[in-house]
């Protein structure tokens, strides 16, 4: 199949968006245009877990370019370590959409995530030790932050695999092949070239000091996230939650968050503990709009990423 039909083939994907109407390539414009270009130049599709967001054009940016610079954009490390990460938070977060997408791109680049874990004995944290520059561990640390971020977002808005649900189990192995092959990376991007998307922000990732790009875009998207209508009520309950939380899954039951009445409060606090739970029962209660609701579940994702990542072992160099 000729690489323009693929991708075609591909934006219809974005009818598998559950909850929310993205914005169509087609209909794009101002910055929902802007990002979808640069995703398809750069990432080789217009991948559905970054186009999801595209109701809130700010909250689209943020994801694009902490996915860009972080995962696409050159750096020291290859582009094969950053997506052993990419599958090592995945899988940790239970994330089967995010693990199947990058394990295809491994694959592509001739690296398995699952023989890289089953003869390293990779833990999400064990690649992060490493680099033995600043600048290396902060691009590996970047994108264990994109995909704690992206891993929750999927899991409230994408099914369980990238391939549409009309494939037929017979044709999946030969479409993943396909797939594969778009997400491969080509000579690669030049790093910076996503930061205008959005207003620059005040740098206080310490854990991205050593690489200027990813700190500009990381202090960029925190600045979009920070800037959105979402409540006092739910950043408060939100921070307080994950102040004393150490990572670890609540489990299946939904029993920690029935003490609180507000269901877009009980939605946030899900989506930032335990994406895994959130259902149409959750996101019906909360009663939101497109926007919003793409709003809310962002700002969520964004806290509990920036929460997980400052759990990571420190390196002194």
């Amino acid at each position: 199949m000729a690489p323009a039909l693929v991708r075609l083939a591909l934006r219809r994907v974005l009818r598998e968006v559950r909850y929310v109407r993205p914005v169509s390539f087609g209909r794009a414009t101002g910055l929902v245009r802007d990002v979808y270009r640069q995703l398809e130049r750069d990432f080789g599709m217009l991948a559905p877990p970054v186009a999801l967001h595209s109701p809130s054009p700010p909250v689209l940016a943020a994801s694009w370019v902490m996915l860009r610079e972080s995962l696409v954009a050159t750096g020291e490390t290859s582009r094969a370590d950053r997506e052993v990460v990419a599958s090592l938070v995945s899988r940790a977060n239970s994330c089967p959409y995010c693990v199947e997408v990058h394990g295809m791109a491994l694959d592509s680049l001739g690296r398995s995530s699952e023989a890289s874990a089953i003869v390293t004995g990779e833990s999400v944290a064990d690649p992060l030790a490493g680099p033995s520059t600043p600048a290396a561990r902060a691009e590996l640390t970047a994108v264990a932050f994109a995909f704690h971020y992206l891993n929750r977002v999927v899991s409230v808005f994408l099914g369980p695999s990238p391939l549409p649900s009309s494939v037929p189990d017979s044709a999946r192995e030969k479409a993943k092949a396909v797939l594969g092959r778009f997400l491969r990376p080509g000579t690669g991007a030049m790093p910076g070239e996503s930061l205008d998307l959005l207003p620059a922000g005040s740098r206080d990732f310490s854990w991205a000091a050593g690489n200027p790009f990813v700190e500009d875009a990381f202090s960029r998207a925190s600045a979009a996230f920070g800037s959105l209508a979402v409540s006092s009520a739910v950043r408060d309950a939100v921070r307080r939650e994950l102040s004393t939380w150490d990572g670890s899954p609540p489990g299946l039951s939904r029993s920690w968050v029935a003490v609180f009445d507000d269901p877009v409060v009980r939605l946030a606090l899900v989506v930032a503990k335990a994406p895994y739970q959130v259902d149409d029962v959750l996101v019906t209660a909360a009663g939101l709009a497109d926007r919003e609701l793409v709003e809310l579940v962002g700002w969520a994702a964004f806290a509990a990423a920036a929460h997980c990542v400052s759990l990571l072992p420190i390196r002194t160099y």
